[in-house]
């Protein structure tokens, strides 16, 4: 499930930045496959719970990976709605210095999640704490891509429609974000057999920006 969001995600900054809606669909029709996945997780982990009674660390690994494989059918749900806003972008013109920011905002992120998973894999508690202190670097960049649309936008009203679409999909990315922050925070649960304790740290600031500019 991990490998095919990280494609869906990488599919759909590729068909965003050269508008290209046959890859668009491609994006979209993939989603199906990572939301068999996970409801053939989902069915497996209640037959072994059902069938094996774990206890202590087995049954802390069920639910983590219960967890997880929520978290990437959320990823994949999003990385489809990117595709779907570039349909509906049909074409348009976009400005490449934002492009360039939403690109960059994707490599964090596809960043991101290529970590957690290796650190499920390995059961590195260390390497999801990383991921989860990270997850600022991708708030702080949707943020300046969030200004620096709604300016553009401001400035340009024609592209109003566009711009709008664009803002949803960095939204989704930063979302993405979020669901590898969570996944990271599993990690941790399923090693240490506790959450963590430190306050998650946030930079999206959006919500004043949008106070600001009204």
């Amino acid at each position: 499930m991990g490998g095919l969001a990280e494609r869906q995600i990488a599919e759909a900054i590729e068909a965003l930045t050269t508008r290209d809606s046959e890859r668009a669909w491609r994006v979209i029709n993939a989603d199906a496959t990572i939301d068999n996945l996970q409801h053939a997780i989902e069915e497996r982990a209640v037959e072994t719970i059902a069938r094996r009674q774990p206890v202590a660390v087995d049954l802390r690994q069920v639910i983590g990976i219960l967890r997880i494989s929520n978290e990437l059918e959320r990823i994949g749900d999003l990385a489809k709605n990117i595709g779907k806003r570039i349909i509906a972008i049909n074409g348009e013109d976009m400005p490449r210095r934002s492009l360039r920011g939403v690109s960059h905002m994707a490599n964090l992120m596809l960043a991101q999640l290529r970590d957690v998973l290796d650190s499920f894999a390995r059961r590195d508690a260390a390497k999801a704490v990383d991921v989860w202190t990270r997850d600022e670097d991708v708030d702080r960049l949707y943020t300046s891509l969030f200004r620096e649309l709604i300016v553009y936008m401001m400035e340009n009203p024609v592209t109003l429609s566009f711009g709008i679409h664009l803002l949803f999909c960095t939204k989704n990315l930063e979302r993405m974000g979020d669901h590898a922050t969570n996944i990271a925070e599993t990690v941790y649960y399923m090693v240490n057999g506790q959450s963590l304790l430190r306050e998650r740290p946030k930079a999206d600031a959006t919500s004043m920006l949008t106070g600001a500019m009204v």
